[in-house]
């Protein structure tokens, strides 16, 4: 086992304060939106000043163990990260891994290059993923049941989408073309149109802001709706943001997004563990590169009532010895991540056939193995793992408390 350094990422939506009160400092000068602990070659972690991407080329067996090898070759499956948002996120979606690989070898044969700005495919891997809250976490996440959005129109009384009403049929054998016309349409009307449509929707949405109590949760849509549109005037996210599910994650709680699901963070902190990879197509609410054909290509367009993921609690398990121990079950391979809550002297014992992340989050962590070598982690430092590690018991320092995230294949 060893210390992991993670990869800074210094995004303009990121947060001057959630990682660094996190890390127990004082704000920084310049946002901090992401540490990456794993092996993307865009930005890998580090164990004793090596790159961990080439640390596992070096012996992939050693790190990745057999059955991962075989099944991923020398790729970390994994990319963990610590999230900080004081902005909302880009209106995105990820593709499929059939999308990716056709998307990257595209872009490879056309020449463009992995740093340019317009670069869409950065790797030929998919991109599903998972946010767990270390603090109230708001997020956009999937296209909201039809139901739900013809009620929400309902109570904006907006004669501008009075046009659009006939796309609302929510029936499940018409819901998804349904959302798929009314996406497309909204993103293919002339922009004058479309900044007239917006103008109509958010004055008709402070209205019902001022009407409905705080709570409602049409309420909260549309703050959120019109404070979007402050930022980014007229974008067609704005339209976007109408159509998702708004969530709002408390500590502990998690969502999943799996390829094709448009959604956008919007503000929080909390731990992100995805398959390895940097592919993001953007439809708006940000600066960057903006490619709506290619993220309509990759969209799926079945609602879903609420992409929360319901946490397991294994902390019966024969391996856990006092610790609160929460799973976040996911229908994919590339990852498996545990939250666990230690104090005293509980303690739970890591042993698997692949590598493995331990990152602190909360208190002051401990891990000893066979041999008895120790390490300790605070807030945001990590343990890396590799296959061929013996067991290695987690505690929390001289009996207080301490919480983990225990990510692995």
């Amino acid at each position: 086992m060893q210390l992991l350094d993670s990869a800074t990422r210094n995004y303009s939506w990121g947060s001057k304060a959630l990682i660094p009160h996190l890390q127990g400092k004082d704000s920084s000068d310049k946002p901090v939106a992401e540490l990456w602990y794993g092996a993307h070659p865009a930005d890998p972690s580090s164990v004793d000043g090596q790159r961990l991407d080439a640390v596992i080329a070096a012996d992939p067996q050693d790190s990745l163990g057999r059955r991962v090898e075989k099944r991923y070759g020398e790729r970390l499956p994994f990319l963990l990260k610590i999230l900080a948002a004081a902005e909302p996120l880009s209106l995105q979606a990820h593709p499929s891994k059939a999308q990716a690989e056709e998307g990257f070898e595209r872009e490879n044969r056309l020449g463009i290059s992995l740093q340019a700005s317009n670069r869409n495919y950065k790797d030929d891997n998919h991109k599903p993923e998972l946010i767990v809250a270390l603090t109230p976490f708001y997020a956009m996440a999937g296209f909201r049941p039809l139901v739900r959005t013809r009620e929400l129109f309902d109570g904006l009384s907006c004669s501008a989408l009075d046009h659009y009403l006939g796309m609302l049929d929510d029936r499940p054998e018409a819901e998804s073309d349904n959302l798929r016309a009314l996406f497309t349409t909204w993103i293919t009307i002339p922009s004058s149109n479309r900044k007239e449509l917006i103008a109509a929707v958010i004055a008709s949405g402070e209205d019902l802001v001022a009407r409905l109590p705080r709570e409602d949760w049409r309420s909260v849509v549309m703050s959120t709706v019109i404070r979007l549109n402050e930022q980014y005037p007229g974008d067609i996210g704005v339209l976007g943001a109408l159509l998702l599910n708004h969530v709002q994650l408390q500590p502990g709680e998690a969502a999943y997004l799996n390829a094709g699901e448009l959604h956008a963070y919007v503000s929080g902190l909390g731990v992100e563990i995805m398959a390895n990879s940097d592919n993001v197509l953007r439809g708006g609410l940000t600066p960057k590169f903006v490619d709506v054909p290619e993220l309509v290509k990759v969209l799926t367009y079945k609602a879903a009532k609420d992409p929360r993921v319901e946490q397991v609690d294994k902390s019966a398990q024969a391996n856990v010895d006092g610790a609160a121990v929460w799973s976040y079950p996911v229908p994919i391979e590339e990852f498996i991540i545990d939250r666990v809550e230690l104090k005293g002297t509980d303690s739970v014992d890591l042993d698997f056939d692949g590598p493995a992340i331990v990152l602190c989050t909360g208190g002051e962590a401990q891990a000893r193995d066979i041999n008895g070598k120790t390490l300790q982690i605070a807030p945001s430092k990590a343990i890396w793992l590799p296959a061929s590690e013996a067991t290695v018991s987690i505690s929390a320092v001289n009996g207080g408390k301490a919480e983990v995230f225990v990510a692995r294949v």
